[in-house]
């Protein structure tokens, strides 16, 4: 049986969770998309901050305000070398991926775009990649275009030649599909939109779990992505943006922190990273993802991806023969780990509630990605989704319990 480049029997020990039994059965957790398990060097980092040093940083001159504020602020360094940016104030600490495209689309997009400007999103693109920017429409009239998917979920690279004219002004894109698994060409759609002058900002959360990311060497303007998709904390994420770009938007929220000088006649902001984290930020969960950045580095980011292209290729094969009148959305040749999948007669939501009942977590609805399943033709569909610690074994109980399932509402 293939093994991955690590250990991975001790690597599963760093888990706390996956030791607990649901509903009598060994876990088996395959919701990695929607979010990842914690190791414990991650808990025990949370855990010795409000333990150890707990307290507010930036501008406190006592000991515990010193240390709290040296770790958060390593904390970004680490994740700056994760990406390879350039300088640690391109990291921008955020909620989330989703906060930082808000970010994006409320401090560079009203400050840049015009009416009759266009932004340019994919038809694979997270309700995180759309809305803000319907909002950003409606606020100042900019027009939405949509690059359209081939049959097996691939880009229409094609349609994106013809749709990337003068007229757009951003394009917002994600790099992995969380409902299809689908990779896009990022390097080819940076390149062409660069030839142009214009941004583009990609959506990485479903990205940099599952693949090496060099913003440099992709000469990203913008790329975003959220801590708990890779080991990490909730509630924590990363806007990164080209310096000269972070350096001319305006603040998005106002309040301690993000300032220099304030008056009741004026206000001046401080430089970057800060003028953009207004407020006390969530440091626990920062130092978390550092940890979460340091777990993912001695493991090493592209062995983990190796070994979830292995469980992928399985686990695709075995469904496939196991279980008559399956369907799969989502079968580029390039994919992530990510089987979106319906099964004839057998509606998403009661596969997942089935399946919980033998201790296996997958997904089901319409991943926040209503687009593009309405585009091919469903409501919604179970995913299952992996990670570092998943096991053929684990793929094994998956298809058998589906094949069980099945037979159960039959």
């Amino acid at each position: 049986m293939p093994q991955p480049a690590y250990d991975l029997s001790a690597l599963r020990a760093e888990f706390p969770i996956l030791k607990r039994e649901v509903n009598g059965r060994p876990l088996v957790y395959l919701d990695n998309a929607a979010t990842c398990q914690k190791p414990l060097a991650v808990i025990e980092a949370m855990d010795d901050y409000y333990r150890q040093t707990n307290a507010n940083i930036h501008r406190g001159l006592h000991t515990l305000s010193q240390e709290a504020t040296d770790a958060h602020e390593l904390a970004r360094t680490k994740v700056q070398q994760l990406i390879h940016a350039a300088s640690s104030k391109e990291v921008i600490f955020t909620r989330g991926a989703t906060e930082s495209i808000n970010l994006v689309a409320q401090s560079w997009g009203r400050a840049n775009l015009r009416a009759g400007d266009q932004v340019l999103i994919s038809m694979m693109e997270h309700h995180a990649n759309i809305v803000p920017w319907q909002q950003l429409r409606d606020q100042i009239g900019i027009e939405l275009l949509v690059i359209p998917i081939l049959p097996d979920g691939q880009l229409d690279r094609a349609a994106f030649a013809r749709l990337l004219t003068p007229r757009v002004k951003l394009v917002a894109i994600t790099q992995v599909s969380n409902a299809l698994g689908s990779i896009t060409p990022l390097a080819e759609i940076i390149s062409a939109a660069h030839a142009q002058q214009t941004p583009v900002l990609v959506d990485g959360a479903q990205g940099i779990p599952h693949q090496p990311v060099d913003v440099q060497a992709l000469d990203v303007d913008f790329y975003v992505f959220s801590g708990h998709k890779m080991y990490g904390p909730t509630g924590i994420g990363v806007l990164y943006g080209k310096a000269e770009l972070l350096e001319a938007m305006p603040p998005w929220q106002g309040g301690g922190d993000m300032i220099d000088i304030v008056t009741f006649e004026k206000t001046t902001y401080a430089g970057l990273p800060h003028k953009f984290e207004a407020g006390t930020p969530a440091i626990a969960e920062a130092i978390g993802l550092g940890a979460a950045v340091d777990w993912m580095q001695r493991v090493g980011v592209q062995a983990i991806a190796d070994w979830e292209h292995q469980l992928l290729t399985y686990a695709t094969q075995q469904m496939q023969a196991a279980l008559p009148g399956l369907r799969l959305l989502g079968t580029a040749p390039d994919k992530a780990a990510v089987i979106s999948f319906v099964l004839e007669d057998a509606h998403a939501q009661d596969l997942g509630l089935l399946l919980d009942q033998l201790g296996i977590a997958i997904r089901t609805g319409h991943h926040c990605a209503m687009p593009v399943l309405h585009h091919l033709g469903v409501n919604a569909t179970a995913r299952a989704s992996f990670a570092a610690y998943n096991t053929f074994a684990e793929v094994d109980a998956f298809v058998t319990g589906l094949v069980r399932v099945r037979e159960m509402l039959q």
